[in-house]
């Protein structure tokens, strides 16, 4: 990939907050493209060599380790922006599910230049347990129909990646509550990120 950064607005926030929801949403707005980490793996064979080596730790709710993540991530992204899928001087990319942990957020600086962190929050992990399962459904997701599974995803989270939040200054980080009509948070998060946005593009 070029030199050029891409600008980008992390979703953070537990499993079933809504991030994915919420990201999907906006990658439907033009100068927005959505690129959730599950998604990449999920769009893997899971019969060729990275499918079996990323299927045992997604099946069981843990983290693919981080030098498989970043490369299968990074892979995808340089695909899109080598397409002009997303373009670095116009568009903004929506991270949803990377970084799980601070060396994942390290490693993102040489690729990406986050200008927002949208920390979506809700104190109700049952509400969010039963979203997950309602998802996995809907969406065909046997990596969230197990309710052992999930609690271990919510384990995996409070260890490893709710530290990323610190990772980051506290000026480009916004908290809101994900309790809400998808619309609501979503009017939310643009009132956010549009002035943010602007800015960044005139300056560039």
């Amino acid at each position: 990939m070029a030199d050029q950064k891409v600008p980008a607005v992390l979703l953070f926030g537990a499993p079933g907050v809504g991030k994915g929801t919420q990201g999907k949403i906006l990658g439907s707005v033009p100068g927005f493209h959505h690129l959730s980490c599950g998604d990449v793996f999920r769009a893997i064979d899971i019969s060729s060599d990275e499918g079996n080596q990323i299927y045992p730790f997604i099946s069981n709710g843990e983290l693919v380790p981080d030098d498989l993540t970043i490369r299968l991530w990074e892979k995808r992204l340089n695909a899109l922006v080598t397409l002009a899928t997303i373009k670095p001087m116009q568009d903004v990319l929506i991270l949803d599910g990377i970084p799980r942990n601070v060396a994942q957020a390290e490693y993102l600086k040489k690729s990406v230049n986050v200008l927002q962190v949208i920390s979506l929050s809700c104190s109700d992990e049952e509400a969010m347990i039963k979203r997950i399962k309602q998802r996995a459904v809907r969406e065909n997701r046997t990596d969230d129909a197990s309710d052992e599974i999930i609690r271990n995803r919510f384990d995996i989270y409070r260890k490893e990646t709710s530290p990323v939040l610190s990772f980051y200054p506290e000026s480009i980080i916004t908290q809101i509550d994900a309790i809400g009509s998808p619309i609501e948070i979503l009017n939310k998060i643009l009132n956010c990120l549009i002035p943010i946005c602007q800015k960044h593009f005139q300056q560039n």
